[in-house]
């Protein structure tokens, strides 16, 4: 039998304890660097903040102003644009977003920060800190920026809630940087839910928070609370013939900002399955043809090398004698009516690239369903150039 020594046991003790501290080390720095970027959000209600069960309005106004407005920024934003006579002249911007990590990383609207050349951020006073864009989607109308440098001392990273738990009627609070002012707080109630907005690409945002918390220009971006302190929503529209808060603001529930900010931070863009068609609304032409069907969607134009140009699909055709047939059109997806653009892409929306769905279609007269598989692109916008 093999003997060992008492001394040979500390030496294999020591050794086996250095390997297993450097074993530790390393599967945390590697967890660390591979650690999905949703993971960094907090949800815990920060501390701080009385129970608004047992606190008066007033202080939990103050507690949440005083604990969060810390984390909300005032992103400045420049572009340059020729005049007239040709002359490159600065054109200045602002909007309001919310810290979410220590990364520094920024959540705003798309609309605040599309068009930049230079963004600044600051987080009160004077100075300023360059920040720039990780990535944007204009379908949700979000965007992430990054701090390229950062205060000194940590940063108040605002908590998120959850929006699939709102009701009509509870207190919200609105921080932000109204026409330039930092860390304006206002305070209303949720006015309504499930309000269908736009997007300035004309896609249709779903289940926005309508409140009547003053928001004005400078507060997209900016957070929305609950009584709690967790963000539910990101302030993005108004709806006011002035131009000014009229009482009817919206925010983007915060529940879709979870779903697509990891993927901005990962990849800098929101990889949604696409068909690679151009279509149009069957609405469009109901004084025009006698389309078979009063609702759906005409494809007008298939990508050869898109998942509906995989699966058949057809676009317009134009015959031997010159006449132009009609595409297929989209009446359904795995059972869900289709009835306009719209419901097209929320019903997509629903399903991730690589995803075969039943696609319903009416050709010559008659329903086929034709099984599609979903792919990320082409982009039907770019390859055809609409």
């Amino acid at each position: 039998m093999y003997k060992i020594t008492a001394r040979q046991i500390l030496v294999i003790a020591l050794i086996s304890g250095l390997f297993a501290a450097a074993t530790v080390a390393l599967v945390d720095r590697l967890s660390n660097r591979f650690q999905p970027a949703g993971s960094a959000f907090t949800e815990t209600s920060p501390a701080g903040i009385t129970d608004p069960g047992i606190a008066t309005d007033e202080q939990n106004n103050i507690e949440i102003y005083r604990t969060l407005s810390p984390g909300v920024v005032n992103i400045h934003s420049t572009t340059y644009a020729r005049d007239f006579f040709g002359f490159v002249e600065p054109q200045e911007g602002s909007g309001s977003g919310s810290i979410l990590d220590q990364a520094g990383n920024i959540l705003t609207n798309n609309h605040v920060v599309e068009r930049a050349e230079r963004l600044s951020v600051s987080f009160g006073g004077q100075k300023n800190y360059a920040a720039t864009v990780i990535g944007r989607d204009p379908d949700t109308d979000l965007a992430v920026i990054r701090l390229v440098e950062k205060p000194r001392e940590p940063l108040t990273v605002v908590p998120l809630g959850d929006s699939d738990k709102l009701v009509v009627g509870q207190k919200v609070l609105a921080i932000g940087n109204p026409f330039g002012m930092d860390r304006t707080l206002t305070t209303g109630v949720i006015s309504g839910l499930q309000r269908p907005i736009r997007a300035r690409n004309n896609r249709q945002i779903e289940g926005a928070i309508q409140t009547d918390a003053s928001i004005n220009p400078g507060n997209s971006g900016g957070p929305l609370f609950d009584s709690h302190g967790r963000m539910i929503g990101i302030n993005s529209q108004i709806l006011s013939p002035s131009g000014a808060s009229a009482g009817v603001g919206f925010a983007v529930p915060v529940n879709i900002a979870k779903r697509i900010v990891p993927q901005l931070i990962n990849s800098g863009q929101v990889l949604r399955p696409k068909l690679g068609i151009t279509h149009r609304n069957v609405e469009l032409f109901k004084n025009q043809l006698d389309l078979p069907v009063s609702e759906g969607v005409v494809i007008w134009q298939v990508a050869p090398s898109g998942a509906a140009g995989r699966a058949g699909l057809r676009g317009l055709t134009q015959t031997e004698n010159g006449d132009v047939e009609i595409g297929d059109i989209i009446v359904a997806i795995d059972g869900d009516k289709v009835a306009n653009s719209d419901d097209l892409f929320r019903l997509l929306d629903k399903h991730k690239v690589g995803d075969t769905v039943q696609v319903e279609i009416v050709r010559n007269g008659r329903r086929v369903a034709v099984p599609v598989r979903l792919t990320e692109g082409p982009d039907a916008r770019t390859v055809f150039r609409e």
